[in-house]
């Protein structure tokens, strides 16, 4: 295998037939040793969260093939904390698109001379660059359009998918008592198609339950049990 990118949370390796495979890693986002989805940097390890994010990964990505939303996904080896994907080609160098139910996170920190903490929305959309250099900065569907990184019509395609996504995790994770606040997704190309890529796991949303955070792990486990 040929290694083509080294993440925070897992490793990239090209395969002889041309598909990819993830390894997923022991690691997760946030700032002095407390998890947060929307953190540049690691900010601690959880012994077991690499197995974990791909159980939780594998469920919603065959949760979603049922609905027949088109994913990256082309099987997982739980053993090895390794997933096998389909080759999609990213928008630009990366975007990541946010779908919000509450009001948490950067929104509150850039927004919040104007909205409270938790404040419901309505599957709000928000699309920022992949550039931990500058913070993962938000960009509008105009300046996308404008920088060549996708058309208005995959802007579109994006928006709606994401927001349907993020409506079908959002009930499952109901009918399980949990309340999804936020979730991060990425997209990319494949034979002129938008899919879904990358994973869905506890380290790219934010679930609450009896309005408390759920941390990763336990996420994990009342995903996976019920």
């Amino acid at each position: 295998m040929e290694i083509v990118y080294q993440g925070k949370t897992k490793n990239v390796y090209r395969l002889p037939d041309g598909n990819y495979l993830l390894k997923f890693k022991d690691d997760v986002t946030g700032t002095d040793g407390v998890f947060d989805p929307g953190a540049n940097t690691v900010g601690l390890s959880i012994e077991g969260i690499g197995q974990g994010n791909l159980k939780m990964t594998e469920y919603y990505f065959k949760l979603l093939r049922e609905k027949g939303i088109p994913t990256h996904f082309v099987s997982a080896d739980i053993e090895k904390a390794e997933m096998t994907v389909l080759p999609a080609t990213p928008f630009g160098k990366g975007l990541e698109i946010i779908c919000r139910f509450r009001a948490v996170g950067s929104f509150i920190r850039r927004w919040g001379a104007y909205a409270a903490e938790g404040q419901p929305l309505d599957a709000f959309v928000e699309v920022t660059l992949k550039d931990d250099q500058r913070g993962d900065p938000p960009i509008t569907k105009d300046a996308l359009h404008m920088l060549g990184i996708l058309n208005y019509d995959e802007y579109e395609t994006l928006k709606s998918l994401t927001q349907r996504i993020a409506t079908i995790i959002k009930e499952d994770l109901q009918q399980k008592g949990l309340e999804l606040y936020d979730i991060k997704f990425e997209f990319g190309r494949r034979n002129g198609e938008i899919i879904l890529i990358d994973e869905i796991s506890s380290g790219n949303m934010r679930v609450y339950q009896n309005g408390k955070p759920v941390e990763p792990l336990e996420l994990i486990h009342l995903v996976l049990s019920k």
